[in-house]
C-alpha cells in the first residue's frame, strides 16, 4: 500500500483513499469537495504539540521527535491501522491543510503508517 501526503487544497491530488490527518477542518473546503474516505483526526499532533511548532521549520526536527512519540504512545493508530488493512486500498492520500509541504504533519505520518500497515 502507497502512502502519499498530500495538501487537501491541490487540484491535481492523484486518486486514492483519502485520509485527512489535521484535527481541525481546513478552512474553504466544504465536506463534498474534500470527498473523505475518513478523517482521522485522533492521528493529528496534539493541540499543544501543534502550537508549540507553529510551522516553524527551524523546529521542524524536534517536531518530529516528539510526533512520533505521540503517535507511538496512541491507542488510535492501532485502529487507523487495522481499518486501513481491511480496506486495503492501492494508495492512501495522506490530507493536510498546511500551506508548507516540507514541514508538515503528514510528511511525518504517511511513512509511519506505511511501515505499521506494510509491515
Amino acid at each position: 500500500m502507497e502512502f502519499l501526503p498530500v495538501r487537501i487544497y491541490a487540484h491535481d491530488a492523484p486518486s486514492g483513499y483519502r485520509l485527512l490527518v489535521d484535527r481541525v477542518w481546513p478552512r474553504g473546503i466544504s465536506k463534498e469537495h474534500a470527498a473523505l474516505d475518513d478523517w482521522a483526526k485522533a492521528l493529528a499532533p496534539t493541540t499543544e504539540l501543534r502550537k508549540w511548532f507553529g510551522h516553524d521549520p527551524a523546529k521542524f526536527t524536534e517536531f518530529q521527535q516528539r510526533y512520533l512519540a505521540e503517535l507511538d504512545a496512541n491507542p488510535a493508530v492501532a485502529t487507523v491501522v487495522t481499518e486501513l488493512r481491511q480496506a486495503a486500498p492501492a494508495r492512501v492520500l495522506v490530507l493536510y491543510g498546511a500551506k508548507d509541504e516540507t514541514h508538515n504533519n503528514a510528511v511525518i505520518l504517511a511513512p509511519y503508517l506505511a511501515a505499521k500497515v506494510n509491515a
